[in-house]
């Protein structure tokens, strides 16, 4: 499934090519993350050829063995070369249980990954306190503006190239709304827990909650909701073609997320991440999700935060609580409103602040560019996520103390 890649010997790889990356722009890239406090990495093949990758002040080193590594990755070379091409990512091998951490800390490994990005393939480090976004007219651009149909689509799409968002007020009118209502309540009641279509999660009352379903292409009104006209207008607003995500499986054309408060365990608030970030991303990216919003979306109910601009670039997976996690943008829809957002930007679901609902309710459908594929065969990269037979999601910590 990666014949349109070059399949790379490990030893030559790192002996040539990569130094040549490096010395090419690609060390100067990925010294601009903060990988001098992480340290050395290590990738190493079961039949034992290994290397480090050493940071340094301006670039990377890169040295035979693993004795100088501070985290040791035990990788197969499929594996491996799939993450040079960026069809895999840490977590992705993660959750897969692809990957042992023979040294250290696996969540260094998930942290690493700007770096690889950068050094592997040029993709800048984004810088939030850096970005500059400009409008048409050349100013600064109002990152918390939105739109509604009747707006100029020369000004949606140029917001949408240069955000990486764009939200759009009043698409679906209130009677919409209430149809799609009932019909999310009707998929909620056939959820199973243990279904591989469903994620779940448990609150700290010790109650089981249902997160997502993702198989809401079973309601047949639901499943036509990616082909209303309205939706396709919005989805041509981007600058390069794209088809509906879903060619096979007509029941996975569109899902139902469900914000829940006091979450304990699950993946109901989910930190600053990007779509892809299961793997996948040279074979489908761009990816353009769309989200119709039958709740609001604030603080309160449980909201949708964006990284502004971060869709061409590569940031490191963090918690919204860190104190040195980006603000970015709060996505303030209200039902009936419909969000875009590329699948390569920087995006967190928090936890809602409020006590009473109702939380954050949406309906998702994405589309790719022609030919998009998964490498793996599976019908999508976020299926390592369901092993449990409970349906729940572990958090990515959780995951990485067992690597």
């Amino acid at each position: 499934m990666t014949t349109a890649f070059p399949s790379l010997d490990f030893d030559d790889f790192h002996r040539s090519e990569l130094p040549r990356r490096l010395a090419a722009g690609n060390g100067a890239l990925a010294a601009r993350d903060d990988l001098l406090r992480v340290g050395p990495l290590a990738f190493r093949l079961p039949q034992g050829a290994a290397f480090t990758y050493v940071p340094h002040e301006g670039g990377i080193d890169v040295v035979e063995g693993d004795e100088a590594a501070k985290t040791v990755i035990e990788i197969s070379r499929d594996d491996w070369q799939n993450v040079v091409h960026e069809l895999e990512s840490p977590p992705g091998l993660l959750y897969g249980g692809k990957v042992r951490c023979l040294r250290g800390n696996a969540m260094r490994f998930v942290r690493w990954e700007p770096g690889l990005r950068a050094m592997f393939q040029g993709r800048p480090i984004f810088d939030p306190q850096r970005v500059d976004l400009r409008d048409r007219a050349g100013r600064p651009l109002d990152v918390q503006a939105s739109f509604a149909l009747d707006s100029d689509d020369a000004e949606m799409a140029h917001f949408l190239e240069t955000a990486g968002f764009l939200l759009v007020r009043g698409v679906f009118s209130p009677d919409e709304v209430a149809t799609l209502r009932g019909h999310a309540s009707r998929l909620r009641r056939l959820a199973v827990q243990g279904d591989r279509k469903s994620w779940w999660g448990r609150n700290a009352a010790g109650e089981e909650v249902l997160c997502r379903v993702t198989h809401g292409g079973r309601i047949p009104e639901l499943a036509a909701m990616p082909a209303d006209p309205r939706i396709l207008r919005l989805k041509a607003l981007s600058h390069v073609e794209l088809v509906s995500r879903f060619k096979g499986d007509a029941e996975d054309v569109i899902s139902l997320l469900i914000k829940n408060p006091d979450m304990v365990e699950g993946l109901s608030d989910i930190p600053w991440h990007r779509d892809c970030g299961m793997g996948g991303h040279a074979a489908m990216c761009p990816v353009l999700i769309c989200s119709i919003y039958l709740q609001q979306s604030r603080p309160e109910s449980g909201e949708l935060r964006m990284l502004p601009g971060s869709h061409e670039s590569s940031y490191g997976f963090i918690d919204p609580s860190d104190p040195a996690a980006p603000r970015g943008v709060s996505l303030a829809a209200d039902p009936g409103d419909v969000s875009l957002h590329y699948g390569d930007i920087m995006h967190a679901a928090p936890p809602p602040t409020g006590k009473r609902g109702p939380y954050r309710e949406c309906l998702l459908t994405g589309f790719a560019r022609p030919g998009a594929y998964n490498h793996r065969g599976d019908k999508s990269y976020n299926d390592v996520l369901l092993s449990r037979d409970d349906g729940q999601v572990e958090h990515l910590t959780k995951v990485a103390e067992r690597s």
